[in-house]
């Protein structure tokens, strides 16, 4: 077949895990643009021999990061580029989502196949290890990061910084991930039919799978073998952090990782003289977000917009799920990752097909809205090693709100680089009402309850639905019931809803909320 030669292609992708070294200074440790511009040396190493990827870097048109969370930039791009004695005449800043890698890799590649662009960079990095050890330390040493004077030019951005929450979510407690994908949790758990300690060993298990493939990871950082046991056996170094899931469940973003991709056109990688079996292609992506706000959606145990998008990546792709032998689901928690399996018909504790190639946010590492840059350069690799098969990445921003999808091959493919948004599909369906003035009698939809610390429980917050089907929030403390919340099932519970939120559960057995509608 004979290549367009505008077909865009990921030539070259860097890695960088600067883990803990008691014997180097925190100051001396490296911020989040150095280690930007370090991946991007690799990622240009990385093209091959003879210097094909600094040929590549000095004709980089645009530059794009995803937005660094651990140090506030003007414009990390324009120190990136200073660092590379690269001179891009675009610079863009992503906004915070950790869809943005894949987004932002597949609107490049769609400016790469209608001749916008012949090479660009996408890279990111964050230092938040270096920062939070800083901030714990005796002398609360000052790190020299770059300060940007007043008047530098700003990036041109990418992405929505629309809340992800209501005022009234915000009020109940949902303003962190680590309240709000306990909720799905337990809301899985309740349409499995499992019992709370059922489902811990289930999802101790799936964690286990994440855990093994870090350890075969050069890049991960935390590159050790946990048994599901001690994944879900809650202690001293493993507390209990928002029910159900204890530290070893929960994204791990202290950390200090950074990477990079260089993607250009297929006449850009062959004039640069990159070998051709370091080229690997984006074939077929899409994105699209469930009902923005929590409230709104008809259930929490699963995810439309997943679904959409990726029934959408794989056809443009001209591929199914069964054709993909390569899988890195996003993975800030379990939930993330069942939601997604259950969308796109994966089995993820499928011994033949891991959910993962890189160990996920637990093991390998969370840079904030980077991981998937890492899970891309990892796929890249892994595809060299298997010229045959298809890989699936995919993305999760917000509450689990934005998702993106993308097939990877390394073969080119036959209909070009395609991408389209799946969000009419979404959009079509039903939403509930919210009902954040009711104050009744209700059901727990699902729930969690946040832990202290300590490890104690502090408080739950609960998802509730009214008889005629609209979702409300609550919250309770009383100790009695938190007790009861973390060891029985509380979803199907009975409540009654006081209108400043607190709610008492006045039962124990177990009903099926979806029967409230």
């Amino acid at each position: 077949m004979r290549l367009d030669p505008r077909t865009p292609v990921l030539v070259g992708s860097g890695q960088v895990t600067a883990r803990a070294n008691p014997d180097r200074p925190l100051v001396d440790r490296s911020e989040p643009v150095g280690l930007m511009a370090e991946a991007v040396r690799r990622a240009a190493a990385d093209c091959g021999p003879g210097g094909a990827g600094d040929r590549l870097l000095a004709r980089a048109q645009s530059l794009r990061v995803v937005l660094p969370v651990s140090w506030r930039y003007a414009n990390p791009g324009l120190l990136v580029t200073d660092a590379l004695r690269i001179d891009p005449a675009e610079q863009i800043l992503s906004t915070i989502g950790g869809n943005t890698p894949q987004t932002l890799v597949a609107q490049t590649a769609l400016a790469i196949g209608v001749g916008q662009l012949d090479v660009a960079v996408v890279t990111g990095g964050e230092s938040l290890f270096t920062l939070r050890a800083a901030r714990r330390h005796q002398d609360r040493p000052v790190l020299p990061w770059t300060n940007q004077p007043a008047g530098t030019a700003a990036p041109d951005p990418f992405g929505s910084d629309r809340s992800p929450s209501t005022e009234v979510e915000q009020a109940r407690g949902l303003d962190r991930p680590t309240t709000v994908f306990p909720l799905f949790e337990n809301a899985l758990r309740a349409a499995s039919g499992a019992t709370v300690a059922e489902h811990q060993v289930r999802i101790s298990e799936l964690w286990a799978r994440f855990s093994a493939v870090a350890q075969d990871n050069p890049h991960a950082w935390s590159p050790v073998g946990y048994d599901g046991e001690t994944i879900r056996t809650v202690g001293a170094a493993n507390p209990m952090v928002t029910f159900p899931y204890p530290k070893l469940m929960c994204a791990n973003d202290h950390v200090d990782q950074g990477a990079g991709l260089i993607l250009c056109s297929a006449d850009a990688a062959a004039s640069a003289g990159v070998p051709r079996e370091r080229w690997v292609f984006p074939v077929g992506a899409a994105d699209a977000h469930d009902h923005w706000f929590l409230t709104h959606r008809m259930d929490l145990a699963s995810s439309p917009a997943i679904a959409a998008a990726g029934r959408r990546a794989l056809h443009l792709a001209g591929a199914g799920i069964d054709d993909v032998a390569l899988l890195d689901l996003y993975s800030c928690a379990p939930a993330a990752v069942q939601l997604a399996a259950s969308a796109l018909g994966v089995d993820p504790m499928d011994p033949a097909r891991p959910p993962t190639v890189t160990g996920g946010l637990t093991f390998a590492g969370a840079p904030a809205g980077n991981y998937v840059t890492h899970a891309i350069a990892t796929m890249a690799g892994r595809l060299r090693q298997q010229p045959e098969s298809t890989g699936l990445v995919t993305g999760l921003g917000g509450y689990a709100t934005r998702h993106a999808a993308g097939v990877w091959s390394a073969s080119p493919p036959t209909r070009g680089f395609r991408w389209e948004s799946a969000q009419p599909d979404v959009d079509a369906l039903p939403q509930r009402a919210p009902a954040s003035d009711h104050d009744g009698d209700v059901t727990v939809e699902t729930y969690t309850v946040v832990h202290d610390r300590q490890g104690e429980p502090q408080r739950a917050v609960l998802a509730l639905l009214t008889d005629d089907g609209r979702r409300a929030w609550g919250t309770a403390t009383d100790a009695d019931t938190l007790r009861s919340l973390v060891t029985d099932e509380g979803c199907g519970r009975s409540a009654r809803l006081h209108a400043d939120g607190r709610t008492d559960i006045r039962d124990t057995g177990r009903t099926n909320a979806s029967d409230t509608t």
